[in-house]
């Protein structure tokens, strides 16, 4: 997804952060980048789920005017046989990496008094499937949480949407879920516009939202 949201972000004018966790995420994003585009993204070294490193990066950063949370996973299994260690790790994951950057993101957006935050839930948060229980679970969590911090910065200039995608044209879930319907699925660069709508100016009047991007599936 960030491949698809990453050079729509550039080519609006944006100065991007991006934090990761292995070289190798870093060298797929050049790969879809001018050398221009690329030098303009400031890398940073960074697990999500470190508390302290998270504020110490935002704390740095001096203006954050729009968060983009794109950071998630997904799993499948049985409920009844599915391991409480492997529902923990999707909670850290989808949750609790929003919770973190969103916590310290919006402390300086209201200090500033300017903030978009734009996250991104799933279909699955809204319509639970079979073996998606800790998936579904944590993505309808990142969608309370949005729309919790939406009634907590009503009277300010400070907003959080969420988008719900279906399931997203990438190699990995071609590669997971074959290609029959991959032209039914939605695109990243569809998604993409539709998140940077809501990081922009023009989304001042939308609050709370939970997106439907469902392509035609």
């Amino acid at each position: 997804m960030g491949l698809g949201v990453t050079p729509l972000v550039i080519s609006r004018g944006a100065d991007v952060t991006v934090p990761y966790l292995k070289a190798e995420e870093v060298d797929r994003l050049k790969q879809h980048l001018s050398a221009d585009d690329f030098s303009k993204i400031q890398f940073v070294i960074l697990n999500l789920l470190d508390e302290n490193a998270v504020r110490q990066l935002i704390d740095d950063m001096g203006r954050v005017d729009v968060l983009i949370h794109l950071v998630g996973g997904f799993s499948m299994g049985k409920m009844h046989e599915y391991s409480y260690e492997n529902w923990k790790q999707d909670f850290e994951l989808n949750l609790n990496t929003t919770f973190l950057t969103c916590k310290y993101s919006l402390a300086k957006m209201l200090k500033q008094g300017y903030g978009r935050i734009v996250t991104v839930g799933s279909r699955g948060a809204v319509e639970p499937g079979a073996q998606l229980s800790s998936y579904c679970a944590s993505k309808a969590g990142v969608v309370a949480l949005t729309k919790s911090i939406a009634v907590e910065t009503k009277g300010t200039n400070v907003t959080a949407n969420c988008v719900l995608p279906s399931v997203i044209d990438t190699p990995s879930n071609r590669e997971a879920m074959g290609v029959e319907q991959a032209d039914q699925w939605v695109k990243p660069q569809s998604l993409a516009e539709v998140i940077c709508f809501l990081a922009s100016e023009a989304a001042r009047d939308l609050r709370g939202a939970a997106i439907p991007v469902y392509g035609n599936v």
